[in-house]
């Protein structure tokens, strides 16, 4: 997957680009979250084996020189180094535990809430990832803090995964899921553009 999108992001051309990201777009559409009137139940079961799993993680060596590149590209968002380092790592850890690239997730973490750890939606949904509240009581966690950063990066992962896999890696159908506009390009096209122009690694 993430060689596909080197080569539309590296791509030189108009056409080579277009072909190129036609091809990932293809490949990485994911679904957004399931309907809050009728919930997934294999989703609901994914998500509740997530928020029991041990929260202890190991990041890896190679963490620390893309912490450095992602800490300064989050600057301008999250002007505390502190709080950017922080919200790195667990996006860096959660990327790695549902094996997507983390790169990925800041995308769709720069295109949902802006870094706004306590962002709300019209539609309700909360946090970094903007996960839809009615989950918890789906997996039997209704006092859980979907504005805590690993509960929120947790779940929103979970979801984006899933419905990667549900759309056997699809990410346009996988992405336009996740944000409940399936049929549709504007999100995915969004969250693949601010991928490539603000958090693809070279």
């Amino acid at each position: 997957m993430w060689s596909l999108l080197t080569e539309a992001v590296a791509g030189r051309g108009r056409r080579t680009a277009c072909a190129c990201a036609a091809v990932v777009l293809a490949l990485l559409a994911m679904p957004a979250a399931a309907d809050p009137e009728s919930p997934d139940p294999a989703l609901r079961e994914r998500l509740l084996a997530a928020v029991s799993e041990s929260t202890s993680f190991d990041d890896r060596y190679d963490a620390e020189v893309w912490l450095t590149d992602m800490s300064r590209r989050l600057t301008r968002q999250l002007p505390d180094p502190e709080e950017r380092l922080t919200v790195l790592r667990k996006v860096h850890q959660e990327a790695r535990r549902i094996d997507m690239p983390p790169e990925l997730v800041l995308a769709v973490i720069d295109v949902e809430s802006n870094f706004d750890r306590f962002a709300i939606s019209h539609a309700g949904a909360l946090g970094l990832m903007q996960v839809m509240p009615f989950w918890l009581d789906e997996i039997g966690r209704p006092d859980d803090n979907l504005f805590h950063l690993r509960t929120n990066l947790r779940m929103g992962c979970t979801i984006l995964r899933y419905y990667y896999d549900k759309e056997n890696g699809d990410l346009i159908r996988a992405l336009a899921r996740y944000n409940g506009s399936l049929g549709q390009r504007w999100y995915p096209d969004r969250v693949l553009d601010r991928l490539r122009t603000r958090w693809y690694q070279l």
